[in-house]
C-alpha cells in the first residue's frame, strides 16, 4: 500500500510549511525582514499503463489517458517575497530606510561584502558609520567628532554641520546594490545577505539612480509580514497536516482489516 508513504510526504511538506510561516510570524517586528513562502512539487509517478499505448495488433487503438499513480509531494523551494515594508519613523538621525529597490553594503568580519535592508546605523568609537553589529557601512563614511548635525539626502549624500561653519560639508555618499534575482541571495542571519551565483553580481549605484530606491533619514523599514495572512496560512497548513494524518489512520485501518481476513 503506497498510501502510508504518500501521506507521510504530505505531513513532512506541511511541517516545512508551518516552519516557514512560524519564522515569518517570529520576525514580524524585525527591521527590513522579508517574508517567505514554501512552494511544493509532486513526486515521480508510477506508470501502471502508459498513455498512448496500443491496445490492438494494428496499433490504431490507443489508450487515451493511461494510469499514473503519484508518490507524494516534496518541498520545491522556500522563496523570499521582496515586497516593500512600511517606513517607521524613529527620529534617529543615523537611521536610514530604503524606499524602493536596493540593499545597503557592509564589510563583514570575513572580509566579504554583506547586504542588508536594515538601516539602523550607529557610530563606532572612531566615528565610522556602522550597523548594529558593528560592521562598517560601505563605502566608508566617518562623522567628525565636532559635527553638530548630520543630514542624509534622498540620494544618499551625507553632509555634516560643524560649529562655526555657515555651510554643510559633504563627508560621504551612501550607495545601494541591486541584483537580477534578489530571491537568490543567501541569508546569513542578523539581517545580512550574501551574494550567490543564483542572485547574480551586485550592481552598485547611488540612491535615486534609475532602477534604484531612495533613502529616508530618520526612518527604518518595517517587516513586510502581514499577521492576518500569516495566521490564515497557518490554519490552512494545520488543516492540510490533519488531513494527511487522517489518511495515515485510514490506511492503518485498511491494513488491519486485511490482516484479519480469514
Amino acid at each position: 500500500m503506497r498510501t502510508l508513504s504518500i501521506a507521510s510526504t504530505g505531513m513532512l511538506a506541511q511541517q516545512t510549511n508551518v516552519d516557514v510561516i512560524s519564522n515569518n510570524i517570529a520576525n514580524m517586528n524585525t527591521t527590513g525582514f522579508k517574508r517567505q513562502r514554501a512552494a511544493f512539487q509532486d513526486l515521480l509517478y508510477q506508470q501502471e499503463t502508459r498513455a498512448g499505448s496500443s491496445t490492438d495488433s494494428s496499433g490504431t487503438a490507443k489508450i487515451p489517458t493511461g494510469i499514473q499513480i503519484g508518490s507524494g509531494v516534496k518541498t520545491g523551494s522556500v522563496y523570499r517575497i521582496t515586497e516593500q515594508g512600511a517606513p517607521n519613523q524613529t527620529s534617529n538621525r543615523y537611521d536610514v530606510a530604503i524606499q524602493g529597490r536596493g540593499y545597503f553594503q557592509m564589510r563583514l568580519p570575513s572580509g566579504e561584502t554583506g547586504y542588508t535592508r536594515d538601516g539602523s546605523f550607529q557610530l563606532s568609537d572612531q566615528g565610522e558609520l556602522v550597523t548594529a553589529d558593528g560592521n562598517a557601512v560601505e563605502p566608508g563614511i566617518t562623522i567628525p567628532a565636532d559635527a553638530v548635525d548630520v543630514s542624509i539626502s534622498k540620494t544618499g549624500l551625507v553632509q555634516i554641520k560643524v560649529a562655526g561653519a555657515a555651510e554643510m560639508q559633504t563627508v560621504g555618499q551612501l550607495q545601494l546594490a541591486t541584483f537580477i534575482n534578489e530571491a537568490g541571495l543567501e541569508a546569513q542571519g542578523g539581517n545580512v545577505f550574501t551574494e550567490t551565483s543564483a542572485s547574480g553580481t551586485a550592481t552598485i549605484a547611488a540612491p535615486g539612480d534609475p532602477g534604484f530606491g531612495t533613502t529616508m533619514q530618520g526612518f527604518v523599514e518595517a517587516s513586510n509580514v502581514n499577521p492576518v495572512s500569516e495566521i490564515t496560512a497557518l490554519i490552512t497548513a494545520q488543516r492540510a497536516y490533519e488531513m494527511n494524518s487522517r489518511v495515515v489512520k485510514t490506511a492503518d485501518e485498511m491494513l488491519a482489516t486485511s490482516s484479519q481476513m480469514r
